[in-house]
């Protein structure tokens, strides 16, 4: 296995992580058994680079990363994200309250005290023109909620707005729609 810098983070993460979305269940059944299985082999692959997310089956898969973290000695590194869980899905639902709950609720799901990397999972554009979203997310490092924070987006626009903030240490591309252009 290949290891690279993350960011300024000073990690060396694998070059192929574990995506843990389908562990989620939610688009097909994987047991529990299988799903700890296909988590074992990655790292005994070398994989050190969990993504995971406070949505995938409703905390499920970030349930499960953190019963395998824990029978480690090694350090895995997992990023989750929160934000989806917003019903509707608006800029003013993050707010320090609901982060705050994400994030308390990440922390139990994966039996961790501090979240590695907490993303903003792929939040309305408003939101990267919201000084105090990232205002909230750098005082939850200060008392040792998160490591390190970044976003998840979806538009070139927020991938830009979003590394204007210093404290941004990833940035996860979904997928980039821009304009097409005539050639």
């Amino acid at each position: 296995m290949n290891y690279r810098p993350f960011g300024r983070t000073g990690w060396q993460v694998s070059e192929i992580g574990f995506g843990a979305w389908a562990i989620g269940s939610e688009w097909g059944h994987v047991s529990e058994e299988d799903a700890l299985d296909a988590l074992r082999a990655a790292i005994k692959a070398g994989v050190n680079f969990i993504d995971t997310a406070d949505v995938y089956g409703d905390g499920r898969s970030e349930r499960l990363v953190g019963k395998v973290i824990k029978e480690l000695p090694e350090k895995i590194y997992v990023a989750t994200k929160a934000g989806r869980r917003l019903s509707p899905h608006t800029a003013e639902g993050y707010n320090r309250e609901n982060l705050t709950a994400f994030v308390e609720r990440s922390l139990t799901n994966l039996g961790v005290e501090r979240l590695d990397l907490l993303q903003l999972h792929c939040p309305p554009t408003q939101v990267y023109y919201m000084p105090e979203v990232f205002g909230v997310l750098d005082d939850m490092i200060q008392t040792g909620k998160l490591q390190y924070y970044g976003v998840s987006v979806e538009k070139v626009e927020e991938a830009l707005k979003a590394v204007e903030y210093p404290n941004v240490q990833s940035l996860s591309l979904i997928h980039i729609s821009e304009p097409t252009r005539p050639y």
